[in-house]
């Protein structure tokens, strides 16, 4: 039988994705040297940084790849580390050279960006957040989602997250949670330790979030913001002048009202607002009926009195039943959406999902760069 070629294998190695970076190896340059000794094949990977969290990962998907190809009967693989200056030319390959700027606000980008938001705390704005991201990933999306509520933040435990990112010299990256890129202050801070920050230092952490994170061809980014409008909201408006607002509420009057308001900003940054989400809207009964626990009408009320407010039409997007999987699932890293398909509170994520995925990316607006012959 004949032995394999260096070409073979290094082809096969394309089929090797990088588990944090999302691309494969032989167009990180990872693959530092392909030996062949007869059908023994010896593959030397240099790792980004030596502490690799998914180290084993990757030398168990080189192994496994390069087994596959014809008259390979032995693999090694030995893992390095890139040196310096190849974690530098890598950075650039990813990000460019020059100044970091906001990828999501070049004018070839096709991310669509939500901003969710809330009157109030308590309305559950985050676990439809994390079940929303979740959704949109398990239907073929690319979706990264930005932990912007720097005080309450709660999107790392809801997507079963812990530990740091790993950085790639100032180049961070998100992890990665359900098929979900992720980034929280929670994941440089413990748990109990409370974040005591003024205006400025909200406004830069967003900022770093968006230009030092590798966040690569997302299709949505969904930023889950903290309730009210205050400093983030504004930072969000100004940093990502074309995210949309989605608005979280409850069907009670007072949660009604102060939704109103944070909607009714969007007078004021110019921001499209794409809709409103009702949770926590009834509650299903054993025997088929609701029970209506916060009362009905809130999220209508809202998009009626915003419709008003804008001079466009605010569509009602869901309603979410009250259901305490939806709970377990936050409290477990497991949305509902996953450990639960079949529920109500689930199948009304997965409408939400469907309806905002039709939203396809589209280059309306936008400048192609063409000029006329």
């Amino acid at each position: 039988m004949t032995g394999p070629d260096v070409d073979t294998v290094r082809e096969a190695l394309t089929g090797v994705i990088d588990p944090e970076i999302r691309r494969n190896i032989v167009e990180l340059d990872m693959v530092d040297d392909i030996s062949i000794d007869g059908g023994e094949v010896t593959v030397t990977v240099l790792l980004t940084i030596a502490g690799c969290p998914l180290k084993d990962t990757i030398s168990r998907d080189t192994k496994a790849a390069v087994a596959r190809v014809a008259g390979v009967t032995e693999v090694t693989v030995v893992l390095g580390t890139m040196t310096p200056e190849q974690r530098k030319a890598m950075k650039e390959k990813l990000q460019g050279t020059g100044t970091r700027d906001i990828p999501f606000n070049r004018p070839d980008s096709l991310t669509k960006v939500y901003a969710i938001a809330s009157g109030k705390g308590g309305v559950g704005k985050s676990s439809v957040t994390a079940n929303l991201a979740v959704s949109l990933a398990a239907k073929g999306l690319r979706v990264g989602l930005v932990d912007a509520d720097i005080y309450g933040f709660s999107i790392p435990g809801m997507l079963g997250l812990s530990g740091k990112p790993t950085r790639v010299d100032e180049m961070i990256l998100p992890q990665i949670g359900h098929d979900v890129k992720v980034m929280s202050i929670g994941m440089f801070v413990p748990p109990s330790q409370a974040v005591v920050w003024r205006g400025p230092m909200l406004h830069r952490a967003l900022q770093q979030f968006l230009t030092d994170v590798f966040w690569g061809d997302l299709d949505v980014l969904l930023l889950d913001l903290p309730p009210g409008t205050g400093d983030i909201a504004i930072s969000v408006a100004q940093l990502l002048p074309g995210s949309e607002l989605l608005v979280v509420t409850t069907p009670q009057r007072a949660a009604a009202q102060v939704a109103e308001r944070a909607g009714s900003i969007a007078t004021q940054t110019k921001q499209t607002l794409s809709g409103v989400i009702e949770n926590m809207s009834w509650m299903e009964m054993p025997d088929g009926s609701r029970l209506d626990v916060f009362g009905t009408g809130g999220g209508t009320s809202v998009a009626e009195n915003l419709s008003q407010t804008l001079e466009t039409t605010i569509p009602l997007l869901a309603q979410i039943p009250l259901d305490t999987q939806v709970r377990e699932g936050s409290d477990a890293g497991t949305p509902v959406v996953l450990s639960h398909p079949e529920s109500p509170a689930a199948q009304a994520f997965d409408t939400l999902a469907e309806s905002l995925r039709r939203r396809s990316r589209g280059l309306s607006g936008r400048s192609l760069g063409l000029s006329p012959v």
